[in-house]
């Protein structure tokens, strides 16, 4: 498994509080996905500047997230003309706001233990040539098959919802 540390840390409590441990919020990620009722929104950047966003399913897998897009979806399009995107998460501990780039995946490696995932999460995924099917998913998906991308977290900005709270930045390599 790879694990991404972060390369920097920046406390942004204004109340005097530590930073959040990296490993704490990772793991309260990976618990948190894929399950269905864990809220993940993805903002993308139209051609013409202009923001969207939209609900996803993700799982944390192999250091980094996953999500599906059907490929005639604004989110897909969007991700085609520029990789650039957010995905926000909400934790048992912490609200997560991830920034960084996404890119399709098709190595059947990856798309099946990604599948498997989401199969033990509650979504009856299969891998379907270079993308993933399944008898359902959301109303906005569009038809299968589903692309599979990888997300890539650049930065990373936590503010704890539990105690001990906090707020904090983290910076990963490229």
């Amino acid at each position: 498994m790879t694990v991404r540390e972060p390369v920097e840390t920046r406390n942004l409590d204004i109340y005097g509080g530590g930073e959040l441990p990296w490993d704490t919020v990772r793991d309260a990620l990976t618990a948190a996905l894929p399950k269905m009722e864990t809220p993940v929104f993805l903002g993308t950047v139209r051609p013409d500047g202009r923001p969207h966003a939209a609900g996803v399913g993700a799982l944390w897998y192999d250091g980094d997230l996953y999500f599906t897009s059907g490929p005639g979806t604004r989110k897909s399009r969007d991700l085609a003309a520029n990789p650039a995107c957010t995905l926000s998460v909400r934790t048992a501990i912490a609200d997560v706001v991830l920034e960084g780039e996404a890119r399709r995946v098709t190595d059947p490696g990856v798309l099946e233990p990604v599948a498997a995932g989401y199969r033990e999460g509650g979504w009856p995924a299969q891998v379907d040539g270079d993308a993933l099917t399944a008898p359902f998913s959301a109303q906005s998906a569009g038809p299968p098959p589903w692309h599979l991308y990888r997300f890539t977290t650049r930065t990373a900005v936590a503010v704890g919802t539990t105690e001990p709270f906090g707020a904090t930045r983290w910076t990963f390599a490229p």
